[in-house]
């Protein structure tokens, strides 16, 4: 220790403590603004500097490229064996070995938008298929990530729509081959495949990789935690970490189950915890505790603050949405002089929400940044929907020809009767009646499978939009107003240049992210938790983790809104405070 005593400079004693440990595998359980990134940049430097390991023998997966940019940027001048994601590791493995198992050495790698075009080929070349395309690239990558064959597929899922899955599998499998292309998935599992079926070549990395730490192990699949296991089964020097609090990407894999499995492949482990919190004040972090601890299924950590007890955590019951949307300006406005508006930022469970916030903040002239998603009525969905309701009103408007007859030939077919009849009658029937119409004649909706999380998304917007139409019952009126709507966006993207506006995201997005002031919008019953969890002690939990994210996020300010009664899917309903908030004593 004595020898570089720089390399622990800085360190609680905590953090020391599993710096320090460099033999063996162990697992860091960091807590939300603990340092873990301090750990594994001093963990690197003790093994290189104080314990002589050659930088090359030492690698650090990450799970985003810009984590890995800020991990090499704080390393500094030494060179690793490897920094980045799993995906490119794996990339790179294959390049060299894949002839091996049949993988050409010049092959390209299909993304998302390759992957559905190729599915969208497939499914039009087979017969009878009920399945969306999307929903089909979603249960192969699903597939995929568990180590799932096309094969296998067959043999494990029986029901009708597994079946057509399977044969669309099968299908999709064999072009990727025939044009010489892998898709993200297949760089992990086949390189697990290249591992289990030459040990030549999986030892050649064992050796020459003696040292692994991955970051964000909560977030690792079945495949990812595979491909960690088999690396590290000869040296046994692995070291993972994450926060199990903050696991909340089940549905793209994801599996908190990895802790244990690993607890139990390296029966040695040590474990360490880090519960010093640099970012939030404690009062916060009391809250974000009583929140959490009503789960079961994974460690809990107490965290504590270096920050002063803070600012009281304000809870807000408004009569209605537009009333919450109001609250929220007012406190931005009044905060505004102690903060620049990109240290604010409102958070919700589903992109829908954001509507509302986003014509509060157009209506007071606020500027915002709609971080990770699409403007409201910029939506596929909605431009879809309005094109329809475009066309009845003026049948001359030719953008929305090009885009209604895009949606499918079948599909502008059954609209056309519908289109003849309604565009000189459109005034005896409600913007909401013209829409159901609209999905009636069409089957619009059939274009997305609730089965999805992305349809899922989708279809949810659809509802808020029908919102929008019920308060609307011209449909003239309804278009002008969010031509309106829209012509104010452009104004607030001119404020809101260089991402100088308050951050509006869902809570996925937030995570990793922290801000001054924080406003979690929507903490009520189907909403936060979802409606699609109440039923899932599993699915629970998650979403749980996923409101403690967005506690976490804050550092001087936070704030919880919900409503009496909100207006959701066409429909005014009494609305329930979250049973987060009844358990943590805020009820």
């Amino acid at each position: 220790m004595a020898k570089n005593s720089r390399v622990f400079r800085g360190l609680n004693a905590q953090q020391k403590e599993a710096v320090v440990s460099i033999s063996g595998p162990s697992i860091i359980l960091a807590g939300a603004g603990s340092g873990k990134t301090r750990v594994l940049v001093h963990k690197v430097q003790n093994l290189i500097k104080n314990r002589h390991v050659s930088p090359s023998a030492i690698i650090m997966i990450t799970f985003t490229n810009k984590a890995a940019s800020e991990m090499k940027e704080r390393i500094g001048q030494e060179k690793l064996g490897y920094i980045g994601t799993f995906h490119s590791l794996c990339a790179r493995i294959l390049r060299i070995h894949g002839e091996k198992i049949g993988v050409p050495g010049h092959y390209t790698i299909y993304d998302e938008a390759d992957q559905l075009a190729l599915i969208k080929k497939l499914v039009g070349q087979a017969a009878k298929v009920q399945s969306t395309p999307s929903y089909i690239l979603y249960r192969i990558s699903t597939a995929k990530n568990e180590l799932i064959t096309a094969q296998k597929f067959d043999e494990i899922f029986a029901d009708r729509f597994s079946k057509e899955i399977a044969k669309i599998y099968k299908l999709y499998q064999k072009e990727l081959r025939k044009n010489s292309a892998l898709d993200f998935d297949d760089l992990l599992s086949l390189t697990i495949e290249l591992f289990s079926t030459f040990p030549d070549v999986l030892r050649r990395y064992q050796e020459r990789y003696k040292y692994i730490l991955v970051d964000e192990f909560q977030d690792t699949n079945h495949a990812q935690y595979v491909f960690t296991k088999m690396l590290g089964a000869r040296y046994n020097n692995a070291t993972v970490v994450g926060d199990f609090s903050q696991s909340i990407y089940s549905w793209r894999g994801a599996d908190i189950g990895n802790l244990e499995k690993f607890r139990k492949d390296f029966p040695k482990t040590k474990l360490f915890y880090l519960e010093k919190n640099y970012r939030s004040s404690q009062n916060i972090l009391n809250f974000a505790y009583r929140v959490i601890a009503q789960n079961k299924t994974h460690p809990i950590l107490q965290l504590t603050s270096e920050n002063m007890l803070g600012e009281q955590v304000v809870f807000f019951e408004a009569e209605t949405e537009e009333q919450e949307g109001l609250f929220v300006v007012e406190e931005i406005e009044r905060l505004k002089n102690h903060f620049p508006y990109k240290m604010f930022a409102v958070l919700y469970r589903t992109n829908a929400q954001s509507r509302i916030i986003e014509e509060a903040f157009l209506h007071y002239g606020i500027p915002y940044v709609l971080v990770g998603g699409t403007r409201f009525y910029e939506r596929k969905e909605i431009k879809d929907v309005l094109a329809y309701m475009r066309l009845i009103v003026n049948p001359a408007d030719q953008v929305a020809k090009d885009r209604v007859i895009k949606l499918g030939k079948k599909r502008w077919e059954r609209f056309q009767p519908f289109y003849e009849k309604m565009k000189n009658s459109y005034a005896t029937l409600s913007t909401e009646e013209i829409m159901e119409k609209i999905f009636e004649s069409t089957q619009y909706l059939n274009l997305y499978n609730p089965s999805d999380p992305e349809d899922f998304a989708r279809l949810e917007n659809i509802k808020e939009l029908k919102s929008v139409a019920v308060s609307f019952s011209n449909l003239i009126e309804f278009l002008e107003q969010i031509a309106l709507v829209e012509s104010e966006y452009f104004e607030g993207e001119k404020k809101a240049r260089g991402h100088h506006g308050v951050k509006l995201m869902t809570l996925h997005q937030a995570k990793g992210l922290e801000f001054d002031c924080v406003f979690i919008v929507g903490v009520e019953e189907g909403l936060l938790p979802h409606s699609r969890s109440l039923d899932d002690y599993l699915q629970l939990e998650e979403e749980r983790r996923l409101f403690y994210v967005g506690i976490t996020r804050a550092r001087k300010y936070l704030y919880i809104t919900y409503t009496k009664r909100r207006f959701m899917f066409g429909r005014r309903n009494y609305a329930m405070k979250s049973r987060f908030l009844l358990e943590s004593g805020e009820g």
